[in-house]
């Protein structure tokens, strides 16, 4: 497993220089390496570390969305409202219905095949996503619209409602049914993660207050562990509920983060803030390397060019959807671009389940495999350095005058 971390770190981190060197996004170099490493080219990589992948990249994502909700301000997200709502599920939902009205034609499919797929590729990455929301804010870039703020909840809450509905669809395709229920689960599971970790990040925030009271000052280093501990345990009651009640731990992480930026001193939250930012170095690596591995390059032949073509449609027809979000905002036809550029990108949510209809024997299994392959290959580079490339032309830094 020694070896294969080192692998993960040195080449991971070597390659993304090379690619920054080239005017590319690092997130490239890192999938690159995850999949040259990874089990279906040279194999390099330890089954124990890839048994284990899944959790590891769960870690990784916990700690940029920690940075993400030290970053947010509820002020912001009431100045974002609606348009907030509506990105978390029209786009997601436009693309599934592209999946469900194109994919029985260009990939012979049928009308459940097709849903499942569309639910398997409508998430938008946070892993992608959020990092660079996180950066816009610290940069001030599109801050005083809120954009990297509406774009940073509505990508957070796009993967519980996609998830819910692949859920709902591969148990049709499975044999089962749909019930109210389970679309009464996508509310639901919002408004509770949202709840829960406004709950217990107030009460953290009152155990720092309590000790520095008593002259028992916790550092920050150790506050960073003690967060992320309780951010793990956020993750584990998702597990835990699971088939009596529907949490998102995701959400609840965030909103645990966001109320402990508002609670806690503005020095102790910027500087909780700078350290999860350091450990994003390492994180940010990890995830990225193991998405890689996670993706099986033999199934890219199998799709084909009509795959490429279904990717292409689906993204059209999202754009579209976020188009409709953004109807009566104060956006710039440019900021609107933005937008769209940013909620293009897709890695972990495919990388986390496009395996799974596979797994639970659906005919459509290795097409949906091979499509979300495609996807993660052609939009993370895309949205990524469509992101990095055009904020700075298309949005308008704070308190400078465009």
């Amino acid at each position: 497993m020694l070896t294969s971390l080192a692998l993960i770190f040195l080449v991971g981190l070597a390659m993304a220089a090379l690619c920054q060197k080239l005017k590319l996004p690092r997130i490239i170099g890192m999938l690159v390496t995850g999949i040259v490493l990874g089990p279906y080219v040279l194999d390099l990589l330890s089954p124990s570390i890839l048994s284990i992948s899944s959790e590891l990249r769960q870690m990784a994502l916990i700690i940029i969305l920690l940075k993400a909700g030290l970053s947010l301000d509820f002020s912001d997200l009431k100045k974002v409202g609606r348009p907030a709502v509506m990105m978390a599920c029209i786009p997601a939902t436009f693309e599934i219905l592209a999946y469900v009205l194109f994919a029985p034609y260009i990939l012979k499919i049928s009308l459940i095949d097709a849903a499942v797929m569309g639910a398997v590729l409508a998430a938008v990455s946070p892993a992608v996503v959020v990092p660079r929301m996180v950066q816009l804010m610290e940069s001030k870039y599109g801050t005083a619209k809120s954009i990297p703020q509406l774009i940073l909840a509505g990508a957070s809450c796009d993967d519980i409602f996609v998830i819910v509905l692949f859920t709902t669809f591969s148990s049709i395709a499975q044999g089962g049914g749909a019930h109210l229920l389970d679309f009464a689960n996508i509310p639901i599971s919002i408004v509770l993660g949202i709840a829960m970790g406004a709950v217990v990040g107030y009460a953290l925030s009152l155990f720092f207050e309590t000790a520095y009271a008593h002259r028992h000052c916790v550092r920050n280093s150790m506050k960073v562990i003690i967060v992320l501990g309780v951010s793990f345990l956020l993750m584990a009651v998702e597990t835990w509920l699971k088939g009596r009640i529907s949490v998102s731990g995701l959400l609840a992480v965030v909103s645990m983060a966001c109320v402990l930026k508002m609670k806690c001193t503005a020095f102790v939250s910027k500087r909780l803030s700078e350290k999860f930012g350091k450990l994003w170095i390492a994180a940010e690596v990890i995830l990225f390397v193991l998405v890689g591995a996670a993706v099986d390059i033999r199934y890219t032949m199998m799709a084909g060019v009509a795959a490429i073509g279904m990717i292409l449609i689906a993204l059209v027809v999202r754009s579209l959807g976020v188009m409709v979000c953004l109807i009566r905002t104060r956006l710039t036809v440019k900021e609107r671009i933005f937008c769209i550029i940013a909620y293009l990108p897709k890695a972990t949510v495919q990388a986390a389940i496009g395996s799974a209809p596979l797994a639970m024997g659906l005919p459509c299994g290795k097409i949906v495999l091979s499509v979300a392959v495609l996807a993660i290959l052609i939009t993370a580079p895309l949205g990524a350095l469509g992101m990095d490339m055009t904020y700075k032309s298309l949005l308008e830094k704070e308190g400078k005058k465009g």
